[in-house]
């Protein structure tokens, strides 16, 4: 008797209908079929459908946000055969490091880190000094790339689905989120299950099940990054204003979610109807 979930992708005719499909088509229609498959389901039935259909590694990236937390417990609790990883830029909050810990004794699990480029910061510091990402939009940029995006692709190398934690409701450049998308320029599908949850949502359900949280989120940080690169937000600002505050640009992205052209990388389709 199967054990495949309701509305689960089978795997095997995955393989069969991408065998004469260019890698980019295949990757496209996948993103679709599970779209059609688990769109509007939950969160633990959109990981479980995710899963059955990988036709390879999984990598879910977290940060130790809220949401990243919130997946951390829905993935662990199941068993589910996913890679857990994280960029430790060097730069990032101390309540972070002990988060990750906390995490992994939990959790029973451990989170595979991923460290910048020695030579790459050394050169980074060399030419626009130890914070010189305040000074332009470009130094700025550079610093993400060698601290995040670099990592990312090492990361991520060789996987076939990558889990993040995205959520429309996290900003207006993240309004398209869709559940599954195709990522040609990695060659993966990128899944973001808890797309149409509130953050409110989140929050409650952390609280139910006694999730581990950065006590940062009750003082005001509500999306966090490098130490050096976020605040904490006022009432009534988005979620992600204290994230490269000192920047006035409101879609404002590390690189991590981003295509070629500095764009979110978006599947044409409805903005998500976010659930409270």
């Amino acid at each position: 008797m199967s054990t495949q979930p309701r509305g689960a992708v089978p795997l095997h005719s995955q393989s069969e209908a991408s065998a004469n499909e260019a890698p980019a088509a295949a990757l496209v229609r996948r993103a679709a079929a599970l779209n059609d498959a688990f769109g509007k389901a939950d969160a633990a039935d959109r990981l479980s459908g995710i899963v059955s259909s990988a036709a390879g590694r999984l990598v879910f990236t977290t940060s130790f946000g809220l949401e990243d937390q919130v997946l951390t417990h829905l993935i662990a609790e199941a068993g589910l055969p996913v890679v857990f990883a994280t960029l430790d830029t060097g730069r990032l909050f101390p309540e972070v490091y002990a988060l990750w810990a906390q995490t992994e004794a939990r959790y029973g699990i451990r989170i595979q880190p991923f460290y910048p480029r020695h030579d790459a910061v050394e050169g980074f510091v060399r030419d626009h000094g130890i914070n010189g990402f305040y000074d332009t939009r470009e130094a700025r940029k550079a610093c993400c790339d060698i601290r995040k995006v670099e990592p990312l692709g090492r990361a991520l190398s060789g996987a076939d689905i990558w889990i993040t934690g995205l959520r429309a409701d996290q900003s207006a450049a993240r309004g398209g989120v869709v559940l599954a998308e195709a990522d040609a320029g990695r060659g993966l599908i990128k899944v973001s299950p808890l797309l149409d949850w509130s953050r409110d949502r989140a929050l409650t359900f952390a609280e139910a099940h006694r999730v581990p949280l950065n006590p940062l989120h009750g003082q005001g940080f509500v999306s966090i990054g490098c130490q050096p690169c976020t605040r904490a937000i006022e009432p009534g600002e988005p979620e992600r204003a204290g994230r490269w505050w000192w920047e006035d640009d409101a879609a404002k992205e590390c690189g991590l979610h981003v295509g070629p052209d500095g764009k979110l990388v978006r599947t044409k389709s409805q903005p998500a109807q976010v659930l409270a």
